[in-house]
Order: structure tokens, then C-alpha cells, then sequence
């Protein structure tokens, strides 16, 4: 199991920010995406932020993330949307950074 928590401060700390030359208002917008994500991920998976692993994040549980942050958090279709691309980002990172761990 690949470990969630080295990779998503490497993209939100080092790649956004240096590589992609992303403003702070977007990076800090990423940042809540995952905090909201990984909050979500430990409540449903009942595990620490900490033991959550790459492949625990699916296409089918991205889909409940979403459903999430519309029915219960009353977001709004463009919220939603912009966060779906920030996990579409950060599993563009991964699969350039580890090409193996998303098989």
C-alpha cells in the first residue's frame, strides 16, 4: 500500500507552487479539496488520516466524495466541479510521479 499522506503534501507543497506555478489562492483552494477529501476518506474507511492509502481512493469513492459535498454540505455544482479537478490533478501527479501504484 502506497501511503496518501507523502504524496498529497508533496503535490500540494512542492508541485502546485513550483512546478505548476500555481497562485496561493488556488493552492490553498486545493488544500481545503483534500482536507475535505481526507476527512471524508478517514470517516468512511474508519481509519487515521495518517493510514489512508493511495488506492483506497477509487473512481466509485470519488463519486461518494462528490455525492457528499453536494447532499451534505449543500455545495454547489461549481464547487463540486472544481474540486473533482483538483483530484483529477493530483492523480495526474501521482500517475507521472508513481506510474506502479495506480494499477
Amino acid at each position: 500500500m502506497t501511503l496518501l499522506g507523502p504524496h498529497l503534501a508533496a503535490f500540494l507543497r512542492e508541485h502546485l507552487p513550483r512546478d505548476r506555478r500555481a497562485s496561493a489562492h488556488t493552492c490553498e483552494a486545493y488544500a481545503t479539496c483534500f482536507q475535505l477529501l481526507v476527512v471524508f476518506a478517514a470517516g468512511r474507511l474508519r481509519k487515521n488520516p495518517c493510514e489512508l492509502g493511495v488506492d483506497a481512493i477509487d473512481a466509485e469513492f470519488i463519486l461518494a466524495f462528490l455525492e457528499h459535498l453536494e447532499v451534505e454540505r449543500g455545495d454547489s455544482a461549481r464547487s463540486r466541479n472544481a474540486r473533482l479537478a483538483a483530484i483529477n490533478a493530483f492523480f495526474c501527479f501521482l500517475e507521472y510521479r508513481l506510474p506502479h501504484c495506480l494499477d
